[in-house]
């Protein structure tokens, strides 16, 4: 079949000839004839004449349609109903969901070495080529695990602060309660196997370099008390941080004795104390 451009060297090859009486030009190609340019015809529909009366009609040019605009609704908000969650993405969301706390689940129970894609699949209660869906990877599953478990942190320091008083004791209780997690575990889990996993370390890195930024910033931004002593709350900030953190991962391993839990945390209040701006 010839291609649709066959239609203009026709037309360039044709016998153009004047119709007499009318003054219009005619053209005249293998025994077919019409006339152009016609008053109440445009140039489009000229060809199709052109095409059909050569036998070819289904290279004939149909009139282009407009698409029909959809209807914009706003949702109460202001916002375009194209921002608003649809059933399918919120059913997608909820099952990603399932399998990040799945991965953190597995990550506890067997630890980084044994959590594999069709172990997560399992405990997400999910088949393999449900949760290949969502991530094509176990990559992009331990990519989006570590960002909801930082998640998670920053949200319980947010809440942690939401107190009227930031008073040492009810903040160093709220950070160890938040250790105890199975949350922690995981993070823990994950950051001892990037030491060794080359690509682990390639994920958490970056990672862990934002949430920092982002904890100091929000940090700074909660407690506004410390605002004129900015050394003296970063070292309030990163001895909390060592010793709480520290303190549940001796306990995991053994190599802290539970009894001590109480006299350390009551240290740390005294010594954060002593660092908080007077008045």
């Amino acid at each position: 079949m010839r291609s649709p451009g066959w239609i203009g060297e026709a037309l360039t090859t044709a016998m153009l000839r004047y119709h007499v009486g009318t003054g219009r030009q005619e053209i005249a190609c293998d025994g077919a004839s019409f006339l152009l340019p016609h008053p109440s015809r445009t140039r489009q529909e000229e060809c199709n004449l052109f095409a059909i009366a050569h036998g070819t009609p289904s290279l004939a040019v149909s009139p282009a349609r407009k698409r029909p605009e959809r209807a914009s609704t706003r949702a109460p908000n202001g916002k375009t109903s194209e921002s608003t969650p649809t059933r399918q993405s919120l059913k997608s969301a909820q099952t990603r969901g399932r399998l990040i706390e799945a991965t953190i689940q597995c990550l506890v129970k067997v630890g980084y070495s044994g959590t594999t894609t069709p172990l997560v699949a399992v405990e997400a209660g999910l088949s393999r080529g449900a949760m290949l869906h969502h991530f094509e990877n176990s990559a992009t599953l331990i990519r989006a695990t570590i960002v909801e478990l930082h998640e998670r942190r920053l949200r319980a320091f947010r809440r942690s602060s939401e107190i009227t008083e930031h008073e040492p004791t009810t903040m160093v209780t709220a950070y160890w309660k938040q250790v105890q997690k199975p949350a922690f575990v995981a993070f823990q889990e994950l950051a001892m196997a990037a030491r060794t996993d080359a690509d682990l370390a390639q994920i958490m890195r970056p990672l862990q370099v934002e949430y920092r930024e982002r904890f100091n910033s929000e940090a700074i931004a909660l407690f506004p008390e410390w605002q004129s002593a900015p050394e003296q709350f970063a070292q309030a900030m990163a001895l909390s941080q060592t010793l709480i953190e520290g303190m549940a991962t001796g306990l995991m391993t053994g190599a802290l004795d539970e009894v001590m839990v109480p006299a350390l945390l009551k240290m740390l209040e005294d010594k954060i104390r002593t660092l908080r701006p007077k008045g």
